[in-house]
């Protein structure tokens, strides 16, 4: 009876989802707030149908938080159109560098003087809390490739780095807490946590993006063969980037981002610039034939290809977000309260993520406008919760555990109800800003 029950809560969300799409674009609400009220619905404070516990459950949380997080990653580059040479990526690069520097070292500050916290502690709870998040973060995100609005491209493109440039601070953190070798005056953690890793993750990911794509496209061009099941491919690349990169000690997030820009940039380098209406007339036709035909067309191959894993990806990523949002309103009523959630997270919010933004955006091209609303747009999620997960498996303190989840569990619903709340007014009356800026 228990999983009849569940089968009739999770059909009827996701019918109500389907149903009140359009409607919820034009309210004050994100999908993510209704999935964290069905979490609490499911809850002990409510139904008592689910109770998950931060404590007990830390790596099944890791292992989905870090699968949802890959899968949005690989989403968020096959977005992101422009090419490399695009001047719109030196404002992701930015904000996913400085900005989040700047985040890390005032959080660890607030903690150190405000908590009494030791040293790797405050770093660690910075490196939590630091990067935005590339789940939650679709309403302000680029819609389709070949969008080319500055703030939507900001946002994604921090989305998609800065949950990788956040590790190197994680271990960080944690080797400051005598937790992982960073070496003689933190030579290793130079070397091979922020240089080394930072640096191979992408390459690793580009490299693995652009062959298979590269090889998927020869076959389909050449011999008509390796059609269909682009689902596989979207999770095997993605896979792959992942697994290698660990092998190597590399970053693992930040590869799946460059495979993901890596296949978009095989589309890129094709001379026709009306292959993305063809594929999607072709798409949307119920003759099969016709879609099948598009994929092994020379000319066409490369947008077919791209377009289909980008569908099928942004599918998983909407599921991985109900799953992962109904399981933080699961987890609520196992949260002891802590007195410094109440300070913490408007310092984080409105003061901390404004002027880390304010200060990596200096004397960029963007308008003052997109600057106020990046600085407002710092969602955080899927990324922080597995942060904290992983920093809770390799052995934070006892005494700083419970704090930690409640800090970092108080942001993160924070933000997706401010968010939540906000980004529907905000982003219309942006996008009707920009029109009449055009006009």
């Amino acid at each position: 009876m228990e999983f009849a029950t569940w089968s009739v809560i999770v059909g009827l969300l996701l019918v109500v989802m389907a149903l009140s799409a359009t409607m919820l674009d034009r309210l004050p609400l994100s999908t993510s707030m209704l999935y964290l009220l069905a979490g609490l619905a499911v809850s002990p404070y409510g139904l008592g149908l689910l109770t998950v516990d931060p404590l007990q459950h830390t790596v099944l949380l890791e292992r989905l938080t870090e699968m949802v997080v890959l899968v949005s990653l690989f989403t968020a580059g096959l977005k992101l159109s422009p090419g490399l040479r695009d001047r719109r990526w030196l404002l992701p690069l930015r904000l996913a560098l400085v900005s989040m520097t700047i985040t890390v070292a005032l959080l660890a500050a607030a903690a150190y003087l405000l908590l009494r916290w030791p040293p790797g502690a405050c770093v660690l709870l910075g490196a939590i809390l630091a990067p935005t998040d590339p789940v939650l973060a679709s309403d302000v995100q680029v819609h389709r490739p070949g969008d080319r609005d500055r703030l939507r491209f900001a946002l994604t493109g921090e989305g998609g780095l800065n949950d990788g440039t956040a590790m190197p601070f994680v271990m960080l953190g944690l080797g400051l807490l005598g937790l992982h070798e960073i070496g003689d005056g933190g030579a290793r953690w130079l070397a091979i946590d922020l240089l080394w890793s930072s640096l191979m993750g992408p390459a690793i990911g580009a490299v693995l993006g652009l062959a298979i794509g590269r090889l998927v496209l020869y076959l389909r061009r050449e011999h008509k063969e390796a059609v269909g099941l682009d689902d596989f491919l979207a999770l095997g690349l993605v896979a792959l980037s992942y697994g290698v990169s660990q092998w190597l000690h590399a970053n693992g997030f930040l590869a799946a981002f460059a495979a993901g820009i890596a296949l978009r940039h095989l589309e890129q380098s094709q001379p026709s610039g009306s292959s993305r209406l063809v594929v999607e007339r072709a798409q949307a036709d119920p003759d099969k034939s016709v879609a099948d035909a598009v994929a092994v067309d020379p000319r066409h191959a490369p947008a077919f290809m791209a377009q289909a894993v980008l569908g099928f990806n942004e599918q998983v990523e909407r599921i991985g977000e109900v799953a992962v949002v109904i399981v933080i309103g699961a987890m609520l009523w196992s949260i002891q309260p802590v007195a410094a959630a109440w300070w913490l997270v408007p310092l984080l919010l409105l003061v901390i993520r404004p002027v880390s933004v304010a200060i990596g955006m200096a004397r960029s091209p963007s308008l003052a406008g997109q600057r106020w609303l990046i600085g407002w747009f710092g969602i955080r999620g899927v990324g922080s919760l597995y942060y904290l997960m992983y920093a809770i498996n390799r052995g934070v303190p006892q005494q700083l555990v419970q704090s930690f989840i409640a800090l970092t569990l108080a942001v993160i619903v924070t933000s997706i109800v401010v968010h939540g709340i906000s980004v529907t007014p905000l982003m219309a009356a942006y996008e009707r800003a920009m029109k009449r800026r055009r006009a």
